[in-house]
């Protein structure tokens, strides 16, 4: 039986990991070969990008940005950043303004710098931040490394009490924990994530994503364009075909500047490539 091969919008419910999301698909379309382009805390709920089959390959490739709709807590935090947590701080947050929250937020747009919360995956001295809080290690904050992220988009929806709902566009590797916390100190309140919805994550929108009771219905595919179309595309012939198959360069059409996308005369993906001089020279083939 051939493998499946492509990509799948998923919807994943709260209360479930992203490792269990990739195992429940892996039983619904037969392959163990199953991955996922970003997790999403257990209590988090929204889009997550399944590759399947030789599709896992491409994983690298494709858009990384995410968007979600976050739900922060004023007046409240946790030693884990989250809803999920213990009870660290209480604040009075009833003074707290959407004038005062929205003349915070340029502050947090574009390039900035994070420090990951101590739930994290993050590596320390061999160690995954989250063990290390699992065992009750706490680090100082010096001792845990920053990391540059972008945020492209960065709005108040609506503040209710102490409870604000934000839009967010960001790069990967964005903590939207951290961005809760750090928005919270620059306007003098502790503060946390109570809740998150992962609304777009690359081409993955969360108006498209299957649930997984719809995905073992009829699973609905990414067309190819859909989730590779910031690619370039080479349409190549069978000649051409078979030189990529024994990994030797093909002539470029144009001068590339990134992966390209060679498909054959079927509309089959091939393989992808980069250039080399006025060639092309396989990276994946398929």
């Amino acid at each position: 039986m051939t493998e499946p091969f492509g990509l799948l919008n998923v919807l994943k419910p709260p209360g479930m990991s992203s490792h269990d999301v990739v195992g429940a698909v892996r039983r619904l379309v037969g392959t163990r070969r199953v991955g996922h382009g970003g997790t999403l805390d257990p209590a988090a709920a929204g889009v997550m990008t399944v590759a399947v089959g030789k599709a896992t390959r491409l994983l690298g490739y494709l858009r990384d940005d995410k968007a979600y709709r976050a739900v922060v807590r004023f007046g409240l935090a946790t030693d884990s950043a989250d809803a999920e947590g213990k009870v660290t701080a209480r604040a009075d947050a009833s003074g707290l303004t959407a004038d005062a929250l929205a003349a915070a937020l340029p502050a947090f747009r574009g390039e900035i710098t994070q420090r990951p919360p101590m739930t994290s995956a993050v590596h320390v001295d061999g160690k995954r931040l989250y063990e290390l809080a699992r065992a009750g290690v706490t680090l100082p904050d010096e001792a845990i490394p920053t990391r540059q992220v972008t945020i492209h988009r960065l709005e108040l929806v609506d503040l209710a009490g102490p409870t604000a709902r934000l839009d967010v566009h960001c790069s990967a590797g964005t903590y939207i924990r951290s961005l809760a916390v750090d928005l919270g100190a620059t306007l003098g309140l502790p503060a946390c994530l109570e809740f998150l919805l992962r609304t777009a994550a690359g081409d993955c929108k969360l108006a498209a994503a299957q649930t997984l009771e719809e995905l073992a219905e009829a699973p609905c595919w990414m067309p190819e364009d859909a989730w590779l179309g910031h690619l370039a595309l080479q349409v190549i012939d069978e000649h051409e075909i078979s030189e990529i198959g024994f990994g030797r360069r093909i002539a470029a059409q144009q001068a590339y500047e990134q992966a390209v996308r060679l498909r054959g005369p079927d509309g089959r993906l091939v393989a992808l490539a980069t250039l080399a001089g006025s060639q092309l020279q396989p990276v994946l083939v398929f």
